[in-house]
């Protein structure tokens, strides 16, 4: 039998393999043969009778744990078995905690071991209490919108949500032993950087990997960060295509709405807020990517995660007041409404990808149409209907009137120049005004 998850071989004792026995309690348990070689095979152990007396001793007084030693035979040789349980506490071997994961040992540091420690403690990180953070430190403007939304979803009765704030977040289960915990201040306080580094979103527009044209970061409370987020995905990263049914004019994005909307939730619901690293959203020309720090549930991979599964939240208690105000179900189909999303739209479901953490791109034009040819395509179209430039950019400006030219540029394909001359005529003929710097003014658009 090969060595795996829950067997390891060794030819001869070392003290230093009650690292191996320590990763086996903190793991899944297994079986530490001594006296076989990396195949499999009895290689003999000399001082088996001693190593019997010895090594349940060693164990006891290091790892403080017990364990089963059985002295075996086989083909005429001596081996030895250390058959090792799984524990429900963390063992450290000499303050180190070790772990096995597949056939290797790995000792935990940094976040990896906070969230082994907070697992055993059976908890999870936002549900970890911060002392002397009190209830009015919170934002009253985001408790009373949450009040409202709950309202409007009916997932909380109106007497609890007509409660004062500290029983309101008791029932949402947001106090330990009297402390807020980590989830109430990221939920509700206006600046929940002052506890959690990198806890905001970044999007940043792409022209290639290495050429970054702008950007933008969201901070504030987590509602607000998905509000937000999605807003200026929609009205300054994303370019909405426009047909006509008669006389009505309709608007339809790369992603449908829906499909982003969910995929912006899940990332800012489930990550690993331990890891300090904010959640990044990446915009091509021909591709959107989410990326958010998190971890697989263990035993998990990444066709599990994307199939059929139970709801396995990372942040139990975030995830909670997520689902009170309907921003996400409870059942673990954060995926799958993605995909049927995209599916009745008509457009390409997203590709998953995990690479210490969940990437979800979308696709934002159809795959394998060259930029070059799409661009060309789509400028002599609009250079047949010139007139219709100044009026798209009247449109964007009222969506988002702190757009600068190379940014109306790339949204429309015309060259800075011709949007330059554009905003001028604009400009002389009392349709748009500039108000403000030119570094930290906007625009505003005239009737």
């Amino acid at each position: 039998m090969k060595e795996n998850q829950h067997i390891e071989y060794k030819e001869s004792w070392r003290d230093e393999y009650l690292k191996w026995i320590c990763g086996f309690a903190n793991a899944a348990g297994g079986v530490l043969h001594i006296g076989r070689n990396d195949k499999g095979v009895v290689v003999g152990l000399a001082n088996a009778a001693k190593l019997l007396g010895e090594i349940p001793n060693k164990v006891r007084d290091i790892l403080g744990i017990m364990v089963q030693v059985n002295l075996r035979q086989e083909a005429g040789k001596e081996y030895m078995e250390i058959v090792v349980e799984p524990y429900p506490y963390p063992v450290s071997y000499k303050g180190e905690y070790h772990y096995r994961s597949g056939s290797t040992k790995q000792e935990l540091k940094g976040a990896a071991l906070d969230r082994f420690l907070l697992k055993k403690q059976g908890r999870h990180w936002d549900g970890v209490p911060i002392p002397h953070f009190p209830v009015a430190d919170l934002s009253p403007q985001v408790l009373a919108t949450f009040r409202k939304r709950a309202a409007k979803s009916k997932r909380l009765s109106a007497e609890l949500l007509a409660e004062p704030d500290a029983v309101l977040l008791d029932k949402l289960q947001l106090f330990d032993h009297g402390y807020l915990k980590r989830a109430a201040v990221m939920l509700f306080h206006d600046e929940p950087e002052r506890v959690v580094t990198g806890a905001y979103v970044k999007i940043g527009y792409f022209r290639t990997d290495s050429d970054l044209l702008y950007h933008d970061e969201i901070h504030g409370d987590l509602f607000s960060q998905v509000e937000k987020t999605l807003d200026l995905l929609l009205t300054k990263y994303l370019r909405a295509g426009i047909s006509y049914e008669g006389v009505q004019r309709l608007e339809a994005f790369p992603v449908p709405e829906s499909a982003l909307r969910e995929a912006v939730i899940n990332a800012i619901a489930h990550k690993d807020y331990a890891s300090g690293i904010p959640i990044q959203i990446s915009v091509y020309h021909n591709k959107l990517m989410i990326w958010n720090a998190g971890h697989l549930p263990q035993d998990w991979t990444i066709e599990r995660l994307t199939a059929k599964h139970a709801s396995s939240p990372c942040n139990p208690d975030i995830a909670n007041a997520f689902f009170r105000v309907a921003f996400m179900e409870s059942w673990g189909r954060g995926i799958d409404l993605i995909r049927n999303a995209c599916r009745v739209a008509g457009k390409p479901a997203p590709a998953f990808r995990w690479d210490n953490g969940l990437w979800v791109a979308f696709a934002l034009r159809e795959a394998g149409t060259p930029v070059k040819t799409l661009v060309e395509t789509l400028g002599k179209t609009l250079g047949k209907t010139p007139g219709k430039t100044p009026a798209r950019i009247l449109e964007l400006l009222q969506k988002n009137p702190s757009l600068t030219v190379p940014e109306i540029s790339l949204r429309i394909l015309k060259s800075e120049s011709a949007v330059q001359r554009s905003i001028l005529k604009l400009q002389i003929s009392g349709r748009l005004k500039r108000a403000g710097s030119r570094k930290s003014g906007h625009w505003e658009v005239l009737k």
